[in-house]
């Protein structure tokens, strides 16, 4: 993979329409050529986001208790909870590259770190026809463990991915994810019978050459 630093910004449990605030002040910054590539690594209270294409019937039920709150990033509905590791690219893409090339780094990436962490992932080629496989999936068990839903601005990306770390994973029972009826999620701590947040963040940081 290419060399690309990025400047790493870390928080810890971050109100999620507080960080679409804050993500979009970082895009224009990167825009305007007023900051350098980031990383920001983060965690969100607990939140459905919903992408445009959702389906009414993947939504969970009003009794769940969880906010639903509509996003526009790619992808379809994702979970966000405490133990997951969520990380928002600001990325000025280089000529010729786009969006779903850089989502193919991102996978790469992530996979790096997963290894990393003692846990064997890949990421899947989408059949034609088929509803796309973006993300990154535990290649021993078959469970999907990273979802990533990005887009980009002015050749400047946004949004990024959410790592399940060491969080409850009820709540993806709540709602159809990823718009996959039968995806399977799981978390390192599932993989592994243990999870570090601190050990993710390392990991994670190091894959991205984050700083």
């Amino acid at each position: 993979m290419v060399q690309r630093p990025l400047t790493l910004i870390q928080d810890d449990l971050v109100d999620y329409e507080q960080a679409m605030e804050r993500m979009a002040a970082l895009v224009e910054e990167r825009q305007n050529d007023a900051r350098a590539d980031t990383l920001w690594l983060l965690s969100h209270p607990s939140v459905f986001t919903i992408g445009k294409r959702t389906l009414q019937s993947h939504l969970p039920a009003p009794s769940a208790g969880i906010p639903v709150v509509p996003t526009g990033r790619g992808g379809q509905l994702t979970y966000h909870g405490p133990g997951q590791l969520v990380g928002y690219l600001i990325v000025k893409l280089r000529d010729g590259e786009g969006v779903v090339d850089y989502i193919r780094e991102v996978e790469l990436r992530l996979v790096e770190a997963l290894e990393k962490l003692g846990v064997a992932a890949e990421r899947r080629d989408t059949p034609p026809g088929s509803e796309l496989l973006t993300g990154v999936w535990t290649r021993d068990t078959g469970g999907k463990i990273v979802s990533i839903g990005m887009r980009a601005s002015r050749a400047v990306t946004s949004h990024g991915f959410a790592l399940n770390v060491d969080g409850d994973l009820t709540p993806w029972d709540l709602a159809v994810a990823c718009g996959m009826p039968d995806v399977r999620m799981t978390s390192v701590a599932n993989e592994l019978g243990r999870g570090s947040m601190e050990e993710a963040r390392r990991a994670v940081a190091e894959a991205f050459d984050a700083s």
